[in-house]
C-alpha cells in the first residue's frame, strides 16, 4: 500500500486522541482534507506535523475517521492477523468461551481495536458486520485473514441499513445477509449458548435471532427463575424465556407483537425439549397485554422487559427515553410484593444514570418502591476500552418491588 497520507486535525481532536478516544468527529479542519477517499489510511497529525495516530477515513460521515492504531502502521494482512489473534486469545484464554457456547462476539469493533467492524461466531460460521463503510474497500483483506486464522465453513456479511429505525417494523423475512466465502448455512442454524440450543438466521432479518450481548444476563435470570412465574415482555425469539424454563420456572409467559418471532420462540422451546403448551405465548402489543392482565389481577414473581431502543406497532410507539417509565408503571401492578423486575436497554445514547431515572419515574407512577439489587452490562466478549464510554451501552437492572 502507499504511504499513509498526513491529515491535520484540530486542537480539540488532538485532545480527544490524547485522551484515547477512537472517533474523529467532522469539523472545520477535516473539511479541509483534500483528495480523500473512503477507506483511506491516514496519519493524523497536529498543526505542527507531530504524529498522533493512524486512522481509517470515511469522508462523508459525522465520524469522519476512526483510530486503528496509536503507532504508524500499514493496514495489511499481517497487521489484521495480529489484531484478530488478540481478539481470539481474549475469548479463549481470559473469558474461557467455548464448549457449551458456540454463539458469541469474536471481534467487538472499538473494543478489540478494530473500530467499525464486528464479527460474530455462530458455530462453524462467522458473521461480519461493517458499522463503518470505510472498511468496504478492505473487506477482501478481512475475509482472507479470518479464513486463514479460523477456517470457518462460511463467512457472511450482514448489511446494516442506514435508516434502521424505519426498517425495524418491516424487516422480517428480508435478506440482509449474504455469503462472502465458503458454503451456505442452513436457513435455521442451530447454536449453543450456556448449553441451551437456539436457532439463528445468517441471511434473513436485521438480527440473527439471538442477542449475544445478553448471554451472561440470561445466566443471571436462570439463577432467579426456579419455581417462579415469569413474564417476558418483548420476548422476540424467546431466549430469556427458554433460559427461565431451563432453570425450572413454574410458568413462563412470553409476549411479543410478532407472530413469526413467537413461532420461532416456540421452536426454541422444542429444541430444548420443553413443551411450549406448558407455558404461554401471546402475540400482541405489550402495553395492551399489561392493561388486560391488570384488570384480571394476574400476578408474577419475575417480570422482564428488554425492548428495542425504538419500535412501532399498530397500537403503540416505544422509545427508551420516556417509554421505559410507562412500561415499568404498567408492569408493577402485576408484580407481587417482593417480586423481581428486570429491565434492560441497549440504547447507546442513554447512560446508566438517565436510565435509572426512567425506572424512578416508573416506580413513582406505579406507587411503589424499587430496590436495585444488581446491575449488569454486556458480556465479556463485548469489551470496550476505558477511554471509550460509548462502548458500555447495555443496561441490565434487577430490582425488587416494595409497596
Amino acid at each position: 500500500m502507499t504511504k499513509n497520507s498526513p491529515r491535520i486535525v484540530s486542537h480539540e481532536t488532538v485532545r480527544m486522541i490524547e485522551l484515547g478516544h477512537p472517533w474523529i468527529i467532522a469539523d472545520s479542519f477535516t473539511k479541509k482534507w483534500r483528495n480523500i477517499k473512503n477507506g483511506e489510511i491516514a496519519s493524523l497529525v497536529d498543526s505542527s506535523g507531530k504524529f498522533l495516530a493512524t486512522a481509517i477515513v470515511e469522508p462523508n460521515e459525522r465520524i469522519v475517521a476512526r483510530v486503528v492504531d496509536r503507532k504508524p502502521v500499514t493496514l495489511n494482512h499481517s497487521w489484521l492477523v495480529s489484531r484478530i489473534k488478540a481478539a481470539v486469545a481474549l475469548r479463549r484464554n481470559q473469558l474461557k468461551i467455548g464448549g457449551d457456547t458456540t454463539a458469541y462476539r469474536l471481534i467487538n469493533a472499538e473494543g478489540d481495536f478494530l473500530p467499525g467492524i464486528t464479527v460474530d461466531s455462530y458455530g462453524n460460521y462467522l458473521m461480519l458486520q461493517l458499522y463503518a463503510q470505510s472498511w468496504r474497500p478492505h473487506i477482501g483483506l478481512l475475509t482472507n485473514a479470518l479464513e486463514e486464522l479460523l477456517k470457518p465453513v462460511g463467512i457472511y456479511e450482514k448489511n446494516r441499513p442506514q435508516k434502521t429505525r424505519e426498517l425495524e417494523a418491516v424487516s422480517e423475512h428480508k435478506n440482509y445477509g449474504r455469503l462472502l466465502v465458503g458454503k451456505p448455512a442452513p436457513q435455521k442454524l442451530e447454536v449453543l449458548e450456556n448449553g441451551l440450543k437456539f436457532c439463528v438466521t445468517l441471511e434473513q432479518d436485521l438480527n440473527s435471532g439471538l442477542f449475544l450481548d445478553q448471554r451472561e444476563n440470561r445466566l443471571d435470570l436462570m439463577r432467579r427463575a426456579n419455581g417462579k412465574r415469569v413474564l417476558n415482555l418483548f420476548s422476540y425469539t424467546g431466549a430469556f424465556s427458554v433460559a427461565a424454563a431451563a432453570a425450572g420456572a413454574q410458568r413462563v409467559t412470553s409476549v411479543d407483537a410478532s407472530a413469526r418471532y413467537t413461532e420461532w420462540a416456540k421452536n426454541n422451546f422444542h429444541l430444548n425439549r420443553f413443551n411450549p403448551q406448558q407455558h404461554e405465548f401471546i402475540v400482541a402489543d405489550c402495553m395492551t397485554v399489561l392493561a388486560g392482565m391488570a384488570k384480571s389481577r394476574t400476578e408474577f414473581d419475575i417480570i422482564l422487559m428488554d425492548p428495542p431502543s425504538f419500535s412501532t406497532t399498530s397500537k403503540s410507539r416505544f422509545t427508551t427515553r420516556g417509554g421505559t417509565s410507562d412500561f415499568v408503571a404498567a408492569a408493577l401492578p402485576l408484580l407481587k410484593d417482593g417480586g423481581v423486575l428486570i429491565t434492560s436497554s441497549n440504547h447507546q445514547k442513554i447512560d446508566l444514570a438517565d436510565y435509572l431515572k426512567e425506572l424512578r419515574r416508573g416506580a413513582l407512577q406505579g406507587g411503589c418502591q424499587l430496590q436495585v439489587i444488581a446491575m449488569g452490562s454486556q458480556g465479556g466478549d463485548f469489551p470496550y476500552p476505558v477511554t471509550f464510554p460509548e462502548g458500555r451501552y447495555l443496561k441490565y437492572v434487577v430490582s425488587v418491588k416494595q409497596s
